[in-house]
């Protein structure tokens, strides 16, 4: 199979593009994404070629935006909208909670609400703690959303042309971290069926879970375990709803031992429902306690020589494993 290696940025900019060329009701709202190409340039040369009515950019009201993608698809179009900051969602949880969640409920089945939420999360690039939360975890909670986090481009390319075929509202977590990675993506490359994780690196010893940007520090922890005859497999969930609670359960079985790694805050993080589950499918297998690294319960300092320190790197997780590995009460 054919390969090309793009970045993070160009595999959504051709999903985009591709799901908009193949089907007219697929259109584009959000702060600068139609004549400025978008913050990070997912959405630039899209209003050139599919034209301001498919393409527009909107007031700078998150309550606004979300609200006319919830009445565009119900109306039978397939919006994408962006949310500049997954920090100002909260400004639109009325629309998201209350409506775009429930209205497939409320109507007996009869209303669908094909939604793209896209917004962009994670420290990392100084941006301060009104711009680099993950609040994955607040969307996992809500039933009728889906959750859906990205780590590489054949994935952020493959899962983005799902969602939009998606007829459920969906929020797409971008890391800010990872529009400048690069990676393989298929020359024919479709979509990646939401709700499968995929195991990044085998192994028998222990079971290092994450996903988005946490996915390519738990390979790099995997590998210096490795040097240490630590043989860690690495589970990239990709979408946290609906979960792959399989492909989870057979690893944690396999090598006895788990670690969930979430870049965002430890207290009531997505990680913790994970772990959950774990113990509730795999105890019998487990030969020690499932560890969570996490970020720090507390907001992202801008201060680039805190900042680091706020959230997990790979050298956190190898501690967690190695401790793990060693002592089975750690």
């Amino acid at each position: 199979m054919a390969t090309r290696q793009i970045s993070f940025t160009t595999a959504l900019k051709e999903a985009l593009a591709e799901e908009m060329a193949a089907d007219s009701r697929v259109i584009l709202l959000g702060e600068d994404v139609a004549t400025y190409g978008g913050v990070y340039k997912v959405s630039q040369g899209l209003l050139e070629r599919f034209g301001p009515d498919r393409v527009r950019d909107t007031p700078i009201s998150e309550a606004a935006i979300v609200g006319a993608g919830v009445g565009a698809a119900i109306q039978g179009l397939r919006p994408v909208v962006e949310i500049m900051y997954a920090d100002f969602i909260p400004i639109a949880l009325d629309q998201i909670v209350n409506q775009a969640s429930l209205l497939y409920f409320v109507s007996g089945g009869t209303v669908n609400v094909p939604l793209v939420i896209r917004t962009q999360g994670g420290s990392g690039s100084y941006a301060g703690p009104q711009h680099s939360k993950s609040l994955e975890a607040w969307f996992g909670h809500i039933p009728g959303l889906k959750v859906v986090a990205p780590s590489t481009p054949a994935e952020a390319k493959g899962l983005l042309k799902a969602a939009i075929r998606d007829e459920n509202p969906l929020i797409f977590c971008e890391h800010k971290l990872l529009y400048r990675t690069v990676g393989p993506v298929p020359d024919d490359l479709d979509v990646i069926p939401l709700g499968r994780a995929a195991v990044k690196r085998l192994g028998k010893d222990v079971t290092l879970i994450a996903w988005s940007r946490m996915v390519l520090e738990a390979l790099k922890a995997a590998e210096r375990l490795a040097e240490e005859g630590i043989e860690a497999e690495v589970v990239d969930l990709r979408s946290l709803c609906p979960l792959d609670d399989d492909t989870v359960v057979q690893s944690v079985q396999k090598t006895g031992r788990a670690i969930v790694v979430q870049e965002a805050w430890r207290t009531a993080g997505f990680g913790a429902e994970v772990v959950s589950r774990i113990q509730e499918h795999c105890f019998d297998a487990l030969d020690g306690p499932v560890l969570r690294v996490a970020g720090q319960d507390a907001p992202i300092p801008f201060s680039p020589a805190l900042e680091p320190k706020a959230a997990p790197d790979a050298a956190a997780i190898f501690h967690a494993a190695r401790r793990l590995w060693r002592d089975p009460a750690a």
